[in-house]
C-alpha cells in the first residue's frame, strides 16, 4: 500500500499508456482524410478519435472502453502529481492554485471522452498549462537547470498545439497532439521523482 501511495503517478501513468495503447491497436480505422483507412494512423488520427461509438470508417469502435479507462487513469494520476507537487511549492498562495487548480483538472480531462469534447478539451488545458506555468515560476527560482529548459520547451509545444488548433491546420496538429502529450507525461514523471522540497526553496 506504501508502494502504491509513493508510486502511484507512475503506476497510473503506465496502466494510462498500456490501455492507451491497447486502443489504438484495436482501433478499426478511419481518418478524416480517409475514412476507409484500416488501423490508428499515427500521423493522421486524433486520440478523440478513440472515444467515438463508431470509428470514422463508420464500424463499432472497440478502441473506446480501452481509452476510456486509460483517460480516467491518466486524468486521475494528473490531478495526484498536482497535489504532491504543490507540497513542494513553498509560497502557500501558488501551492494552493496548483492544488486545487490541478485536482479540478480531473473531470474535465477524463469528459473529454464525451461529445463535449472541444470544451472539456478547452476547460483542462487551460487549467493544467496554468498549473504548469505556476510551476516553471517556482522551477526558475530554483536550481533546477534542466527543469528549466524543459518546462520552456513543453510550454512551447502546447502554445504551438494551440495555434495550430485555432488556424485549423489539423494536417499538423494530430502529430504535434501526441509530442505535445508525450512531453507532459515525461515533465510531471520528472517533476514527480526528481525534485523535492528543498530544490523549490534554493535559489540560484
Amino acid at each position: 500500500m506504501k508502494l502504491l501511495k509513493s508510486h502511484f503517478v507512475l503506476i497510473g501513468m503506465i496502466i494510462a499508456l498500456i490501455l492507451m495503447f491497447i486502443a489504438i491497436s484495436v482501433y478499426p480505422g478511419g481518418t478524416y482524410q480517409n475514412e476507409s483507412s484500416i488501423g490508428f494512423d499515427w500521423s493522421k488520427n486524433f486520440f478523440s478519435n478513440l472515444f467515438g461509438e463508431k470509428a470514422l470508417n463508420g464500424t463499432e469502435n472497440t478502441s473506446r472502453y480501452w481509452a476510456f479507462i486509460g483517460m480516467f487513469f491518466y486524468s486521475l494520476s494528473c490531478a495526484v502529481f498536482f497535489v504532491h507537487i504543490s507540497k513542494k511549492i513553498p509560497n502557500r498562495t501558488a501551492s494552493n492554485f496548483i492544488k486545487y487548480a490541478g485536482v479540478l483538472t480531473m473531470p474535465f480531462t477524463f469528459f473529454i471522452i464525451t461529445p463535449f469534447h472541444d470544451l472539456m478539451l478547452a476547460i483542462s488545458s487551460n487549467l493544467f498549462y496554468s498549473c504548469v506555468v505556476c510551476i516553471t515560476v517556482y522551477v526558475f527560482k530554483s536550481k533546477l537547470t534542466l527543469f528549466k529548459y524543459y518546462c520552456i520547451l513543453c510550454l512551447l509545444i502546447f502554445y504551438f498545439a494551440t495555434y495550430l488548433y485555432i488556424t485549423g491546420q489539423w494536417y499538423l496538429l494530430s502529430l504535434i497532439q501526441k509530442i505535445n502529450n508525450g512531453s507532459t507525461i515525461i515533465l510531471i514523471v520528472g517533476l514527480e521523482y526528481f525534485t523535492d522540497q528543498n530544490d523549490f526553496s534554493k535559489k540560484e
